[in-house]
């Protein structure tokens, strides 16, 4: 691969992920301070998401895959989010933003698959190159939340009350400007499947449903589908959890959760060779419940070290469970069916499993505020910590080792 397509490949990450992570962590903060929105209106908001991962498979394998190139299609949905991210920035209230973070993350999320088609199809050894690129991505999230606090100081307790995360918005807008723009000089990328019929069963994976007649792979769909409810308070709840507890700088604190992502990533061959595929996942499954122990007995003050460790495990959590199911899923998936497994887990787990923790995690915020909109986060955060000590509790028991190959 050229230098100059790597760099053009890297930018594209890089912006890529820049734009999730320069208004996705503050959203919870955003709705709470800016439109006084409940915990329910909150989960409505980051549910899209999973709206966004179900509808994406038509995307793309209806229009990216047939008829049009990966980068055009790239960059027309980048563009159509420049004017959904400015809308967002102008709503004043929940019922005229929600259209248009619905709207947007229908857009945004065909995009994620469409970053790796432009990528691998440039690449001619993906699993040395893709990393290389991929890192880029995790960059790009990490400097968003770094701008937003330390450049423009938009989450200081004092501008949040003012109402400045608005602006993120704003940012956002202009970088998906610029990467729709850019995605119009990428290498091009045709589609794959021109000519030839795709069924509905192969957009959602359905293909891959006989593997769940193997126990071992159920017990792991199951749980991969469960733990996404702890996973959802996380991503709903973190910024608000830190705002309310006065916590200056907060979504750059919240980037270090995708630096450890980075370095946990580099231990993870070592847990596989060493402690095999069932205990490297339970590590990520009580990585959860330890985390939101402390974020539960945590605060501001002297025990603030809890809250940074809590963030920091986010790499355990992540890596050890997701990642090492994407490598377990590829291991038990016969060549025609790997992307139809890898589909199918995603739809399972980002799609339906996001969808049931967004809405209970709106649930239980709204049943542990105290008054004039304060939270018993103790509360709040003990509910997701059992709940993973259940899932960890059901996998240790089902799930019967076995030998899988890690590959990177």
């Amino acid at each position: 691969m050229k230098k100059s397509v790597q760099f053009q490949l890297s930018l594209m990450m890089f912006l890529e992920f820049f734009i999730w992570g320069g208004w996705f962590v503050t959203l919870g903060s955003f709705l709470g301070n800016n439109l006084n929105a409940t915990g329910a209106e909150t989960a409505m908001a980051f549910s899209t998401q999973s709206w966004g991962a179900i509808i994406a498979p038509f995307v793309i394998g209806l229009i990216a895959d047939k008829f049009f190139n990966a980068e055009r299609i790239l960059g027309i949905l980048h563009l159509i989010g420049v004017v959904l991210m400015y809308q967002m920035s102008q709503a004043s209230e929940f019922a005229l933003f929600y259209p248009y973070v619905l709207g947007y993350m229908i857009a945004y999320m065909p995009t994620l698959a469409l970053v790796n088609s432009v990528s691998f199809n440039q690449m001619n050894d993906p699993a040395k190159q893709f990393p290389v690129v991929r890192v880029f991505g995790t960059i790009g999230w990490i400097l968003a939340g770094l701008i937003i606090s330390f450049v423009f100081k938009w989450d200081s307790i004092e501008n949040i009350g003012n109402g400045m995360l608005s602006n993120t918005f704003i940012m956002v807008a202009i970088a998906s400007a610029m990467l729709g723009i850019f995605s119009f000089l990428l290498p091009k990328t045709p589609p794959q499947g021109k000519g030839e019929k795709t069924s509905i069963s192969d957009i959602l994976g359905l293909d891959a449903l006989k593997l769940l007649k193997d126990r071992n792979f159920l017990v792991f769909f199951v749980s991969s589908v469960l733990i996404c409810i702890p996973l959802a308070f996380y991503y709903q709840n973190i910024s608000p959890f830190l705002t309310e507890y006065q916590v200056e700088n907060s979504t750059a604190w919240a980037s270090i959760g995708q630096m450890s992502e980075v370095g946990f990533m580099l231990l993870l061959p070592f847990f596989f060779k060493k402690y095999g595929f069932k205990k490297t996942i339970l590590f990520g499954m009580l990585a959860w419940a330890i985390r939101y122990v402390l974020f539960a007995f945590g605060d501001a003050g002297d025990l603030f070290f809890m809250l940074v460790m809590g963030i920091a495990l986010h790499g355990i959590c992540y890596d050890f469970f997701f990642v090492s199911g994407q490598i377990y899923t590829d291991s038990k998936a016969g060549d025609k069916v790997k992307s139809a497994a890898q589909g199918l887990i995603t739809l399972a787990t980002y799609g339906v499993g996001m969808l049931v923790g967004f809405w209970v995690a709106g649930k239980i915020v709204d049943k542990n505020v105290i008054v004039d909109g304060a939270h018993s986060w103790q509360d709040v955060w003990l509910f997701p910590a059992l709940f993973a000590i259940g899932v960890f509790v059901f996998f240790a028991i089902l799930f019967k080792n076995e030998k899988v190959e890690y590959k990177a």
